[in-house]
C-alpha cells in the first residue's frame, strides 16, 4: 500500500495536470482574455462618495408632491367684425355682421384656457409660477399630485422678473413645500431635476445639467433690465413654464421659464435668489418698487478698459444719462464707470443692476465713478423705476475722403435740414452724420450704420467734420478712438470703441 506521502502527491499531481489541461483547452478556443498594449484602458465612471449617478427617483419623490399644475380662465369679449372677412361676397352685399354668428345672435363671451406650473413654497398654499402663466387670469385653479384641485388667489405680481405670487384660498390640509436654495453658488454643469405640467402632461419630470449661467434674452421690454437667466438641457416644454428647478438635495435653485423652440434642450430658468428678494414686497404690497438710477450701461472690455484709462475692465460704463432723473441730478455723466456703490465694488453691470434696484426709492446712496482715468465721488438720490417706461459739410473733399475715412472707415457730413429729414434726427441732437462706412475698417467691424450721429470723440463735442478730424489726428498708431453716437431708430445713446491701426 501506499503511504501517506506518496497519496498526497499523486493527488496533488492530479491537479496540476487538470490545471494545465484546461489552460490548453481555454487558450486553444480562445476563451482567455487578450491584452491589446496600443488599446488603453476604458476610464473609470466619475464618481462621488462611491455614488455613480443620482438616484432621481428619490429625488423625483421628494419634490413631484410639492409641484402643482397650474391652470387659468380668461373671459374675452366678442372682438368687433370677427365674422365674415372682408372678401367674402356675403360681406360685400349685406355688410359686417356684429356679431359673427350665423342666426343674427349676440356672440357669447369666450373663456381662453392656458395652463402652467407652480410649486409651494409653505405649508400654508404660498405657490411660486410665472406672471405670464397667470397674466389676465379671471379665475386661477391649481391641481396637486393627488389630483385634489383648489382655487388660488393673486397675493402679488412682478412683470419685469415674470414671477408671481399665488395662494390656496381655503386652505384645508398644510401642504409639501419645496426649499429656496442658493442659485449664486450653482455652477455649470452641475446636476439639476425640472418639474412641472409640460404640455398638460402633469407632473413629468426632467433632468440635465445646468448649462450656462447669466444669460440674456432680451424677452421684453420689462424684463431686459434683470434678464439674469441659468440655461439647462433639461427638458423643458410649454406648461413648464412656472415649475420648479431643483438641485439634487431638492432645493430650488430655479424657475423654469422660457425654451428657445429652435433648439433641443435649451431652457431656461429665472435664478431663485431674484424670487427670494421680491418676495417680502409681494407679500406685503403685491407688487415690486425698486430704486431708480436712471442711466442706461455696458460691461467693459479690455479694449474700453484702455481706451478709457482703466487699470481693470471692472465697473459698469455710463452710456446715456436720462435728463431730469437721478444720475443726471447728482452729476453722473456719460462715460463714467461706476465702480462701487456705499463702498462695495461694482464688478459689471448685473451687479449695478441688482444692487440699485434692491434698493427703495428716496435712498441716498454714494457712487464712486471713474471719470477721465481719475476717481470722483457722488451723492445720488434714487427714484422710483417706472417698468412702464423702462427707457452738409464733408469731413476732407466732396467724397469725404482723407483721414477720417481712411483711418476710421466713416465719411461723415453736417447735420442740416436735408440730412435731419432723410434720417429723422430731431433738432435737439447735434453732431455730425454718418454717411458712408466702408465695410472693412475699424468703424464697419465696430457695426457702425450711416444714419448714426457723432456727436462727441474721446470726450470732445464734435459739431463739424473738421472737429473729428482734428481728435482723430491726435490718435496715434494702436490707439483708441472713443465715439459717442445717437442712434435715430432707437432713439438711445452708445459709445463705440475703435482701435485705429495707422
Amino acid at each position: 500500500m501506499k503511504s501517506d506521502a506518496q497519496k498526497v502527491f499523486s493527488l496533488a499531481a492530479v491537479v496540476v495536470a487538470a490545471i494545465l489541461f484546461g489552460m490548453i483547452l481555454s487558450g486553444g478556443l480562445d476563451m482567455t482574455k487578450r491584452v491589446d498594449a496600443d488599446r488603453p484602458e476604458p476610464v473609470p465612471a466619475a464618481t462621488s462618495g462611491g455614488l455613480v449617478l443620482p438616484d432621481f427617483a428619490d429625488l423625483a419623490d421628494h419634490v413631484v408632491p410639492s409641484v402643482v399644475s397650474v391652470y387659468s380662465d380668461e373671459v374675452r369679449e366678442p372682438s368687433e367684425n370677427r365674422g365674415r372677412m372682408p372678401n367674402d361676397p356675403f360681406h360685400f352685399f349685406f355688410g359686417p355682421r356684429d356679431d359673427g354668428r350665423e342666426d343674427g345672435r349676440q356672440r357669447e363671451p369666450q373663456v381662453r384656457r392656458s395652463s402652467g406650473s407652480g410649486f409651494f413654497i409653505s405649508a400654508t398654499g404660498e405657490i411660486i409660477t410665472n406672471h405670464h402663466v397667470i397674466e389676465d387670469a379671471d379665475k386661477i385653479r391649481v391641481r396637486l399630485v393627488d389630483d385634489v384641485e383648489y382655487q388660488v388667489e393673486v397675493v402679488g405680481m412682478d412683470p419685469a422678473t415674470d414671477i408671481a405670487l399665488l395662494r390656496v384660498v381655503k386652505p384645508d390640509r398644510d401642504f409639501d413645500y419645496l426649499a429656496l436654495g442658493d442659485s449664486a453658488a450653482v455652477r455649470v454643469g452641475q446636476w439639476v431635476m425640472a418639474a412641472g405640467n409640460p404640455l398638460e402632461m402633469e407632473h413629468s419630470v426632467t433632468v440635465g445639467v445646468v448649462s450656462a449661467k447669466g444669460r440674456a434674452l432680451g424677452l421684453s421690454a420689462e424684463s431686459n433690465s434683470f434678464e439674469n437667466f441659468l440655461q439647462t438641457d433639461a427638458a423643458i416644454n410649454f406648461g413648464n413654464s412656472g415649475g420648479p428647478l431643483v438641485d439634487l438635495h431638492g432645493n430650488v435653485i430655479g424657475i423654469n421659464t422660457a425654451i428657445n423652440a429652435a433648439g433641443q434642450n435649451i431652457g431656461f430658468a429665472i435664478p431663485i435668489d431674484v424670487a427670494r428678494r421680491i418676495l417680502p414686497q409681494l407679500r406685503e404690497s403685491g407688487r415690486v418698487v425698486r430704486g431708480y438710477l436712471g442711466v442706461s450701461i455696458n460691461n467693459i472690455n479690455p479694449g474700453e478698459a484702455e481706451a478709457f484709462g482703466l487699470d481693470s475692465n471692472e465697473g459698469a460704463l455710463v452710456v446715456q444719462v436720462v435728463p431730469d432723473h437721478a444720475a443726471d441730478k447728482a452729476g453722473v455723466r456719460h462715460g463714467d464707470v461706476i465702480i462701487k456703490v456705499d463702498g462695495e465694488a461694482i464688478e459689471n453691470t448685473r451687479e449695478l443692476i441688482d444692487t440699485i434696484s434692491a434698493m427703495p426709492p428716496d435712498t441716498e446712496v454714494e457712487l464712486r465713478v471713474m471719470r477721465d482715468g481719475k476717481p470722483k465721488t457722488l451723492i445720488v438720490t434714487l427714484e422710483e423705476r417706472d417698468d412702464a417706461d423702462a427707457s452738409a459739410e464733408p469731413a476732407e473733399g466732396p467724397d469725404g475722403e482723407g483721414d477720417v475715412f481712411e483711418r476710421v472707415g466713416v465719411a461723415v457730413t453736417t447735420l442740416d435740414a436735408s440730412m435731419r429729414q432723410s434720417f429723422r434726427i430731431e433738432e435737439d441732437i447735434e453732431g455730425v452724420v454718418v454717411t458712408r462706412v466702408r465695410p472693412l475698417s475699424p468703424a464697419g467691424e465696430e457695426g457702425m450704420t450711416p444714419g448714426l450721429v457723432i456727436t462727441e470723440a474721446n470726450g470732445e463735442p464734435i459739431n463739424r467734420p473738421s472737429d473729428l478730424g482734428a481728435v482723430i489726428e491726435d490718435v496715434d498708431a494702436g490707439g483708441y478712438l472713443r465715439l459717442y453716437v445717437f442712434i435715430p431708430r432707437a432713439d438711445a445713446y452708445r459709445f463705440v470703441i475703435l482701435r485705429l491701426e495707422e
